[in-house]
C-alpha cells in the first residue's frame, strides 16, 4: 500500500455557466452524486486535505460547479482538474432549484470537452436508488464515461458491504452487459484513495493536449 500523502490541490473557483469555468486545457474528473453522500469528505480525503472541500449536514448546500487543481496523483506529477457537482435527490428542493440543477449539470456533462470520467457517487448503505439508478442510465445513454464509487463503506460489515454491492450489480444487469467499474470507498478509513488515485493516473495518461 503507498504511503498516505496529502496532494496539492487548491479551489479554483465556483461558476453556474461554462463561462466562468476553468478553461478545458487539463484532464477533469467530477464528482457527483445524491445529496449527503458525502462529496465533499470524499474530495478531501482524496486529496489528503481536510477542509478543501466545504462539508456539510445541510443537504443541496453545493449549488454550483466547484473547480480545484490537483498537481498530482500517488505515482505521477501531471496536474489535473476536479469538479465538485451540486447534489440531487434533495426533496425539499423547489421545482425551479431542480430545474436550474438540470440544466446546469446536463451542460457540464454534456459540454465540459476536457472530461475523462465521471465519478458516481452512491451510498452503499441503501438499496438501488431510482435517482441514482437514473443518472447511471442517464450517463450511459449520452455516452458520457463514468465510474460508480460506493461510499460509507465503513458503516457496514464487509459481509453487508459484499452483499449490498452484489445487490447493485444484479439491478444493474437488467439494463447493462458490461457493468460500469466499481469502487468501495470509505472516507473514515481512507479505504479506496489509492485505487482511485491509480485510476486518475492511468486516464491521464492517456491525455493528448
Amino acid at each position: 500500500m503507498a504511503v498516505y500523502k496529502p496532494l496539492l490541490a487548491r479551489h479554483l473557483g465556483s461558476g453556474r455557466e461554462p463561462a466562468h469555468w476553468p478553461a478545458p486545457d487539463l484532464p477533469e474528473y467530477c464528482f457527483i452524486g445524491r445529496s449527503n453522500v458525502g462529496k465533499s469528505s470524499l474530495i478531501n480525503m482524496l486529496c489528503g486535505i481536510g477542509k478543501l472541500a466545504r462539508v456539510s449536514n445541510t443537504p443541496g448546500r453545493t449549488r454550483m460547479v466547484e473547480h480545484f487543481r490537483v498537481e498530482g496523483t500517488l505515482t505521477s506529477r501531471s496536474p489535473w482538474l476536479l469538479a465538485d457537482l451540486p447534489g440531487y435527490g434533495f426533496a425539499k428542493a423547489s421545482k425551479s432549484d431542480r430545474e436550474a440543477w438540470r440544466r446546469m449539470v446536463h451542460t457540464y456533462l454534456l459540454q465540459r470537452e476536457n472530461l475523462m470520467c465521471v465519478f458516481l457517487l452512491v451510498d452503499v448503505r441503501l438499496e438501488p436508488q431510482r435517482s441514482d439508478l437514473d443518472m447511471i442510465e442517464w450517463l450511459g445513454g449520452n455516452g458520457v464515461p463514468f465510474v460508480i464509487v460506493f461510499t460509507k463503506a465503513d458503516k457496514l460489515s464487509q459481509p453487508k458491504v459484499a452483499s449490498h454491492v452484489a445487490r447493485y450489480r444484479k439491478t444493474l444487469l437488467h439494463t447493462w452487459e458490461t457493468l460500469p467499474t466499481m469502487f468501495l470507498t470509505s472516507s473514515e478509513t481512507r479505504q479506496g484513495r489509492d485505487d482511485l488515485l491509480a485510476y486518475i493516473d492511468a486516464v491521464n495518461a492517456q491525455w493528448g493536449r
